[in-house]
């Protein structure tokens, strides 16, 4: 039914506009991932901007904290700086994890899209960014590959007219300490921040380092921006704690059974976008990007805990070419990059024979993309607006194994787990359409109806890291189409936003009961989503937004044993909720946060459940004089025993612990 209406849609964008009068109605400005600039009122998308007065009052520890407050969104904490994400979608843990999420900043995806990595959102200076943007459901018609579930977009900061400084310091529980800073000097910015925390488990703690580099510059007509980024993590991981409601045990609590485990990444991002008005109405820009990521890890959520060392180097560019005249607007743009990347997998003891010691992976894969979208906006009335996008996908990865093929056991193994494809070349092709309308109803009052379908390649470690004497991984790419209805608008101090989504995702990649990767997988996700805000005077304000989704198996794949069709999909609550009440005038500001995640069932058989938690969080700010600024966060306010996130593994009940009752304490200047 939903490729029926895209077809259809697609068609009508064809036929040419009538004329129209300009819709007067002025909405938020946002850069839609800085791909489609764009007023939000003219796009049939769900779109949830923070904006960077948000970020600093927040001053996240964490990437959760910020994302919390996305309707539809739960960016899972783990230990550290580790996360999993989840967009109109289960918590995905596994294979699939990370593929079906796009991480950019300024609209330039962080990883290649084969080598995408779970706990990529920490690679970003998110604590110091100028907004970060949330795109809810499938967007590859503009993005590619992993756009599947959304988009997480992490916009710089703008260079300032003039020069300026900026320095702060945060202190908190377990001796955690934040320093930052940021130079301007009219046409250079450069910020950065340094974090160390104890950890609140045993054998725990991590020190971050995020440096950033702005030249805003012009050439003749040509302007823009080059922007460097560079990361490091150094991190002491802590793993679950185990048993049945571990997480209320204070015994348990601040364990770790695995205080050998750790994290060490590093990242470099470099990018230089130029911009040209070629005619009134028409622009050309042009963006150039190198990247590189090494990141050495324990499995300690593997019973034999063996160490995984990757890396990436990439370069690609992306070219786009915009025109827009009074009833049309179109764009056509082309995204290509190349990238080399490693992984080599390593077990310092004998686990069992058909586990052994020594190196059970060691590959490289170069992995070529080249993508041409083109999308068109049309003014069909003074009130109506109808949207198109078609990207084709070409992905191509060229594998090399340095380690002989086949089983990694000695010859008289039978079920070894480990086996080692030989060498070869896979390629993918693939079309993502989309198209929309946006009704203006009324002068403050949208509706809107959007067609999508998202896509992702399978991922290089789900090709070529293979187990049980899988020989070649025989995987279909993910592919998922959405139906979405939208209203949206403002009524005096209320502002409104309501999502409604259906969608089915085909050929989910996942590892069966024989530990074979496959892709025969079935699933439905279908939810309301809503945000309100209100602002009854000129201090008080109010936000909520919340959602309410089920996501569900379609089949029975193969995944866990027994029947699962119909079964809600595990670490998937169907209630998400957030409420913030503030009270602020020019020199402070006071908020505060309820946080409420609904039950969840542990495993696919829907055998076993969290009954998830409320939590209130408190913030505020104080402007002083002379540029200082005083800051304070009371997380968990009541104390509350939670999980972050629980589940089921090796048949044990595993969880990653919520921290305790938290203050922090910041003090900045700024001249």
């Amino acid at each position: 039914m939903i490729n029926r209406l895209l077809t259809l849609l697609c068609f009508c964008a064809l036929t040419p506009p009538v004329a129209a009068e300009t819709t007067p109605q002025q909405w938020e400005r946002i850069s839609v991932t800085a791909r489609q600039p764009a007023n939000k009122g003219q796009q049939p998308l769900s779109v949830s901007r923070i904006a960077q007065t948000d970020i600093a009052l927040f001053q996240a520890v964490h990437i959760n904290e910020l994302l919390n407050q996305v309707q539809g969104t739960w960016i899972s904490r783990g230990n550290g700086q580790e996360h999993l994400t989840a967009i109109r979608s289960p918590v995905l843990t596994g294979a699939g994890s990370c593929g079906a999420f796009l991480v950019s900043e300024d609209g330039i995806p962080t990883r290649a899209s084969g080598f995408c990595n779970a706990n990529q959102l920490f690679e970003l200076n998110t604590e110091q960014a100028g907004a970060v943007e949330v795109l809810r459901g499938p967007a590859s018609s503009g993005y590619g590959s992993n756009a599947v579930h959304g988009v997480i977009n992490v916009v710089s900061p703008t260079v300032p007219d003039s020069p300026m400084a900026r320095l702060g310091l945060e202190t908190g529980p377990h001796d955690f300490l934040r320093g930052s800073f940021a130079l301007g000097t009219g046409n250079l910015l450069f910020y950065g921040n340094l974090a160390h925390d104890g950890g609140y488990q045993d054998d725990s703690g991590y020190q971050q380092q995020k440096v950033n580099l702005i030249h805003r510059h012009q050439q003749g007509d040509w302007q823009g921006n080059t922007r460097l980024a560079l990361t490091n993590l150094n991190q002491e991981t802590a793993g679950y704690v185990q048993g049945l409601d571990a997480y209320r045990d204070p015994a348990l609590r601040r364990s770790n059974d695995n205080p050998e485990a750790y994290r060490d990444a590093r990242s470099a991002r470099l990018s230089s976008d130029w911009h040209l008005e070629t005619a009134p109405g028409h622009s050309l820009t042009l963006t150039p990007y190198l990247r590189f990521q090494d990141m050495q890890f324990l499995q300690h959520y593997l019973p034999w805990q063996a160490t995984e060392q990757n890396n990436q180097r990439g370069v690609g560019l992306q070219g786009r070419y915009r025109a827009q005249t009074e009833l049309l607007s179109w764009t056509l743009g082309l995204d290509t990059e190349w990238t080399d990347g490693e992984l080599v997998e390593t077990q310092a003891q004998d686990f069992a024979p058909s586990i052994p010691a020594g190196r059970h992976y060691d590959y490289q894969v170069i992995a070529r993309n080249l993508s041409p979208y083109a999308s068109i906006a049309w003014t069909l009335r003074s009130d109506l607006e109808l949207t198109a996008s078609l990207r084709y996908d070409w992905q191509q990865y060229d594998y090399q194994t340095r380690l002989p093929t086949g089983s990694v056991c000695a010859p008289q193994v039978e079920s070894c787990r480990f086996f080692r494809p030989a060498s070869q070349q896979v390629d993918y092709h693939q079309w993502s359409p989309s198209t929309g309308l946006v009704w203006q109803f009324a002068d403050t009052h949208q509706f809107y109806l959007q067609l999508s379908r998202g896509y992702r390649a399978p991922q290089a470690t789900e090709l070529f890291r293979l187990q049980a004497g899988q020989q070649v991984a025989e995987l279909d790419a993910e592919q998922m189409d959405s139906l979405e209805l939208g209203l949206r608008g403002q009524t005096g101090a209320l502002s409104y936003e309501f999502s409604l989504y259906h969608m089915q995702k085909d050929n989910v990649i996942f590892q069966d009961t024989e530990r074979q990767n496959v892709s025969n997988g079935k699933t439905r996700h279908q939810g309301l989503e809503a945000l309100l805000n209100w602002q009854p005077g000129e201090h008080w304000y109010a936000r909520i937004s919340g959602s309410w989704a089920r996501h569900q198996y379609r089949n029975n794949p193969g995944l866990a044993e027994g029947e699962i069709l119909g079964n809600d999909m595990d670490t998937a609550p169907r209630l998400m909720a957030n409420a913030r009440l503030g009270w602020q005038q020019q020199s402070y500001r006071l908020e505060l946060e309820w946080n409420r995640m609904g039950a969840y069932f542990l495993d696919p058989q829907n055998s076993a459940e969290y009954p998830g938690h409320s939590l209130l969080n408190l913030r505020g700010n104080w402007q002083l004089s002379d540029g200082w600024t005083l800051s304070a966060r009371l997380l968990n306010l009541t104390d509350r025993d939670y999980a972050e996130r629980a589940d089921i593994g090796f048949g044990q009940y595993r969880y990653f612990v919520g921290e305790p009752r938290s203050l922090y304490l910041s003090v900045a200047w700024s001249g």
